[in-house]
Parts: C-alpha cells; structure tokens; sequence
C-alpha cells in the first residue's frame, strides 16, 4: 500500500506486507519515485510501520537526515 500525500512531496511511502506468516511490516519511502531509503526493522503492525515511515519522512521534509 503506498501513501501519496500531497503534503509529503517529493516522497511517498509504501508499507509492505509480511512475505509469510509470523513475519514483519516493513516501509519503503519513494522520492520521486525512486527508492530512498526502507526500514531497517521488522514492525510487528502496519501501524507501527506507518508510524515509523511517517517519523522519517518528516525527519526528511525537515531536513534532518537527507543525503
């Protein structure tokens, strides 16, 4: 599922989904299109994947954090 915001340009985020049963949420922020940056935990919900993904990519619009 992907998050495009329009308050979130240039960047979208994408939840993934557990690849198997007992498996964990990752996210994938987009900018432009392309990949930025994902997760580098496993998230136990797709809320907590949500909210970490959000938290970076405000971290990103902030400035903080961008390459």
């Amino acid at each position: 599922m992907t998050e495009t915001d329009p308050k979130l340009y240039p960047y979208s985020l994408e939840i993934l989904p557990p690849k198997a049963d007992g498996a964990s949420y990752q996210w994938a922020i987009r900018k432009n299109g392309k990949l930025a940056q994902r997760s580098d935990r496993s998230l136990h919900s797709e809320a907590k994947a949500r909210e970490s993904g959000m938290a970076q990519i405000e971290k990103l619009l902030s400035g903080v954090g961008d390459r």
